[in-house]
């Protein structure tokens, strides 16, 4: 591979497009990328786009907030055709929100490309709504693995149609937890299908793998030593134990003042006992997690999105991808169990290269796992200083 922009990717592509009008996009799609207000495509979006437009299977990754869903969702639109009313594209993400979020851009953009079909099919939802948007014609399906399975094996989604698979947060999608499912989604495709692989963290394991399903793929890396997003400030507070935590929370806040921020724990349990210390504590705080239910966390979703709660307590349902503009500071009350959930998590600050912070709360028996994380990322994360609010 060799190495282009300026260090920060390796690539076995060489074509670089600085301009979305250099692209050869459809005029109805240019449109509606500048209307979503692009003006120049982000660096994953130069290198990113055009090998899934050409038909290449295509290894993607780049640091949250810089433009990967936009960089598959141009491509995609600009594959479809808009004539053949049937599944063309399939993208599947780990989470319901991601999902939403996902298609939500996908129609953005899409906005003035009259007669373009997307559909969401996630749990939680009535499948009996899958089904009627199936028949009245669907080109790009947007769903979570579950969902997806469940509409092949009733027949209402027909995989021969599929020419592109996309798995975002890829990752994710080929761990423990999903790759049954998303095994069983691949049998069920021809063996021509396009497939492309999006995330912010690509584990060696999972491009070992890659090669099982994937041909000849362009690689679009980022370096494992410019991955902990430089837009981010991270600092670590020593707190000795786990009753000192909601203590060190509080004086934070009194000492800094930012729109909105994620505060992540590892349990659900624990974050409804954070929350409730947090409401007697008067502050606009409001949490979400994998138990409950769909119309609920779209609810939350979209209030802490439009600046309703100041606060959002968090399990890592929330932790890939989900973009939050105004979101400057988060807070690892839990470190993460796993040093690629920490890129993640920290990623929800600092979104489209504005400044963020990221607070990691350390026991005596975390420490070990802050060497790790620093070790993986070859990075250095630092107490806390004094003069935190200066740096917001």
């Amino acid at each position: 591979m060799e190495s282009i922009e300026s260090g920060s990717f390796e690539t076995n592509w060489s074509q670089v497009f600085t301009s979305f009008d250099d692209l050869g996009l459809r005029k109805e799609l240019l449109r509606g990328v500048y209307a979503m207000g692009f003006e120049k495509p982000s660096a994953i979006q130069q290198y990113g786009i055009k090998p899934i437009v050409e038909g290449r299977d295509t290894i993607a990754q780049a640091h949250s907030g810089t433009g990967k869903t936009a960089t598959f969702s141009i491509a995609t639109l600009e594959k479809v055709d808009i004539t053949k009313k049937v599944p063309q594209a399939l993208i599947l993400a780990p989470t319901r929100e991601l999902a939403g979020q996902s298609k939500a851009v996908l129609s953005n953009l899409a906005r003035f490309m009259s007669g373009l079909s997307v559909h969401c099919a996630i749990g939680g939802t009535p499948i009996d709504d899958d089904i009627a948007a199936f028949h009245r014609g669907v080109h790009i399906v947007v769903g979570t693995p579950g969902r997806i399975n469940d509409l092949i094996r009733r027949e209402v989604l027909t995989p021969a149609t599929i020419e592109l698979i996309i798995l975002d947060e890829a990752d994710e999608m080929l761990s423990r937890g999903f790759s049954e499912q998303i095994y069983d989604i691949f049998k069920s495709l021809s063996s021509e299908v396009q497939a492309c692989l999006i995330s912010a963290t690509m584990p060696s394991s999972i491009l070992e793998m890659t090669s099982q399903f994937m041909r000849d793929p362009v690689q679009i890396l980022v370096k494992r030593e410019v991955l902990t997003l430089e837009g981010i400030r991270q600092f670590h507070i020593d707190v000795d134990a786990e009753s000192w935590k909601i203590e060190t929370l509080l004086d934070i806040y009194k000492i800094i003042s930012v729109q909105q921020s994620v505060i992540f724990c590892n349990t659900r349990t624990r974050v409804e006992q954070l929350v409730e210390e947090l409401k007697k504590q008067k502050f606009t705080v409001v949490c979400i997690h994998g138990e409950m239910e769909q119309r609920e966390r779209d609810a939350i979703m979209r209030e802490f999105r439009s600046g309703t709660h100041r606060v959002l307590v968090a399990t890592d349902l929330i932790a890939r991808g989900i973009d939050v503009q105004n979101c400057s500071l988060v807070i690892n009350f839990d470190i993460p169990k796993n040093k690629e959930t920490y890129i993640h998590r920290i990623g929800r600050s600092g979104r489209f290269g504005r400044k963020g912070i990221a607070i990691n709360f350390i026991t005596r028996d975390d420490a070990e796992m802050l060497k790790e994380i620093e070790r993986h990322y070859e990075t250095e994360i630092p107490p806390m200083p004094e003069n935190i609010s200066s740096l917001l």
